[in-house]
């Protein structure tokens, strides 16, 4: 590395002539890729932001001038040039650096972003705060065209056109987000690039004008009433225009000098926001050229001379989402009524396979889950039996829809929220730990969470079929193996199942919490502790006859749970108990994620920190029955077991 090496911070970056700065990118991108196909993390979407990047930090002044990303997962490169390139190799891990982009990381990362559509209203902010304190220096907002879509970054445009405020949005423009870019403003965006032409035209005429002998200047302005009024009728650009905006584009996102003249020029203008539009293409340089636009997004570690991942000899079972993405096909067959959404997400939630089948009854709304809600609840209205798939950390973002649009009216849209729970390696921003908590105060609302990948089967018919709202959550990889050739039943709503019967103590366990407590269960025999291990199924409403059944005969209920405790599972149990004067006969010990973020890492890891598996459900079930009196009550019988 010529370059590289010698550069840890964006000041010595700052140093090279521009003529050298192609010569870093094509450096940071192999320095990318060489770490990557070793540790895995977000290889595509980083490579396609390199040399904006580069440009970025050696045009601005960073950190004096702040620099806003957006979502963070393109931001490699940027962290490689502040200081971070030695730390590349632990992204993602535990102790290592964040995939995302963190404040506590490095005070280049000036906002924390992991989901997108947030750096505009961020640097807004910013650029006001700024302008407020009377302090002088400039705020750049990277945006992609998939995650300008979304209602919070038009929302910032609209407030920023009317503020004049100065600001650079600099817009990364690759016609992706994990998948292809989809909707109206994709299409915009394409007519601005058709119409380039136009711009060519519009100079040569002026510049004809211009150059007539005595009058030339006259002619020129004159004719500008005449050019703006052919723009606003045929090139599309003039929308940024209206908006408030000047528009500089677009410009060949991979080529350095190109993007810092750009930059430059963007400097100049003080009078309001300005938008440089920029081309790249995701995956940059990725050394398989298919275009797999899904596997290169993110990848696990992988050979950097073809690009392909390493294979593993180990037959895993089906993940979660494989599994709804076939059932969903499985059902949508059988009722014509059911329709899938998802939210720019359709591999991340096994959707793409549904598309492919069935695809004038699903839809890819884009990076916009509060529209997918309210979509959902407008189908309902007409009934329709609409499922949203959406990651339980990205349906918070339709906390309002869920409750107003679709709950208070009582529509029958499913929400199958997958990665719930500890996700792993994406960390605070995308761990699914809020859904119980969110969701279980919501009117009308029944929640419910598999102890497997066959009853998540049964859970997701049972919820289209529900007249009402209903969710399931589940976590993320791969299921327990278990037998799913049966075809789905329906649940009897609010019901659990005892899965073996003890006494003294009763387990009670949520989704993907079951399998560990079984196995706890299994060890603490060897003690000669026989618990009670039930499979809760739904958190609302819950199973009242046989927690208060199970309250009465036993005196200790441990409850797990694989999200935050406060308004939890547990939570709910307990709430359940006092209400039929049980609080004082029954002690209860919740288990779950305590109050406090949870870091990025090995998802196994994570949860064996928080004693949420096997040998954390048996080491606290011991030492919580070592608290207890020294008698012990006769087991009563529970209703039969299922």
């Amino acid at each position: 590395m010529r370059f590289l090496s010698e550069i840890n911070s964006p000041a010595d970056l700052r140093q090279l002539k521009v003529e050298d700065l192609q010569e870093v990118a094509d450096e940071v991108r192999q320095f990318i890729i060489d770490t990557c196909s070793r540790v895995g993390g977000h290889t595509g979407a980083s490579l396609g932001a390199v040399e904006l990047a580069v440009a970025m930090h050696y045009v601005f002044d960073t950190p004096n001038d702040r620099l806003v990303w957006d979502v963070g997962h393109q931001a490699y490169a940027h962290k490689i040039l502040t200081g971070r390139r030695d730390e590349l190799h632990t992204i993602k891990q535990y102790n290592g650096l964040s995939g995302f982009l963190r404040r506590d990381e490095s005070e280049y990362d000036t906002f924390g972003a992991g989901h997108a559509s947030t750096s505009l209203s961020a640097a807004l902010g910013m650029a006001v705060a700024r302008d407020q304190k009377g302090e002088d220096f400039n705020v750049v907002a990277l945006i992609g065209d998939s995650s300008l879509a979304g209602g919070m970054a038009m929302e910032a445009i609209n407030q920023a056109g009317h503020l004049k405020s100065r600001m650079i949005v600099v817009l990364n423009d690759n016609e992706m987000s994990i998948a292809p870019a989809v909707g109206a403003l994709s299409r915009y965006l394409n007519r601005i690039k058709e119409a380039q032409s136009y711009h060519h035209i519009k100079e040569e005429i002026g510049d004809a004008l211009e150059s007539v002998p005595g009058i030339g200047g006259s002619l020129r302005r004159a004719a500008k009433s005449v050019k703006d009024a052919i723009a606003a009728a045929v090139l599309p650009g003039a929308l940024v225009s209206e908006l408030g905006f000047k528009y500089i584009g677009y410009v060949d996102g991979h080529n350095v000098p190109m993007l810092v003249r750009a930059l430059e020029e963007a400097k100049k203008i003080d009078d309001g926001p300005v938008i440089v539009h920029a081309l790249t293409t995701k995956g940059k340089g990725f050394p398989n050229p298919e275009k797999n636009y899904y596997a290169y997004h993110a990848t696990g570690p992988f050979d950097p001379n073809t690009g392909l991942p390493y294979k593993s000899s180990k037959v895993a079972p089906p993940a979660y989402t494989q599994v709804f993405g076939e059932t969903m096909c499985e059902l949508m067959a059988k009722d014509e009524s059911i329709v899938t959404i998802t939210a720019a997400m359709p591999d991340g939630t096994g959707v793409d396979k549904v598309l492919e089948k069935f695809p004038k009854r699903s839809f890819d709304v884009g990076i916009a889950e509060q529209h997918a809600v309210t979509f959902c609840a407008g189908m309902a209205c007409e009934g329709i039996k609409p499922v949203a798939a959406i990651y339980s950390t990205f349906l918070q973002r339709g906390f309002d829809q869920v409750i107003h649009d679709v709950c208070l009216q009582n529509l029958n849209v499913t929400f199958a929220m997958d990665r719930a729970g500890i996700v792993g390696a994406d960390g605070p921003t995308h761990h699914g730990l809020l859904d119980i908590s969110y969701l279980r105060g919501y009117p009308n609302m029944i929640l419910m969470a598999p102890k497997d990948e066959a009853e998540m089967r049964d859970m997701l018919l049972t919820a289209i079929e529900h007249p009402g709202p209903a969710a399931l959550r589940y976590p993320r990889g791969n299921g327990l193996g278990v037998d799913i050739s049966n075809a789905p039943e329906k649940l009897e709503v609010g019901r659990g199942e005892i899965l073996r019967e003890g006494e003294d103590v009763a387990i009670i366990a949520l989704g993907s919490m079951v399998q560990p407590s079984l196995e706890a269960a299994g060890r603490l025999e060897a003690d000669d502790v026989a618990p009670t291990v039930v499979n809760a199924r739904f958190v609302k409403p819950l199973d009242e006859e046989l927690i208060v059944e199970i309250a009465k005969t036993h005196r200790l209920i441990i409850t797990v749970e694989e999200a935050y405790l406060a308004g939890g599972f547990g939570s709910a149990v307990m709430e359940l108990l006092e209400a039929n004067g049980l609080q004082d006969s029954v002690r209860v010990v919740r288990m779950g994620v305590p109050d406090r973020i949870v870091t990025h890492g090995d998802a196994q890891l994570l949860l064996a920190k928080y004693g949420l598996d096997a040998d954390g459900i048996y080491q606290q079930t011991l030492n919580s029955l070592k608290e207890l009196p020294a008698r012990k009550v006769a087991g009563k019988p529970l209703r039969a077991v299922k």
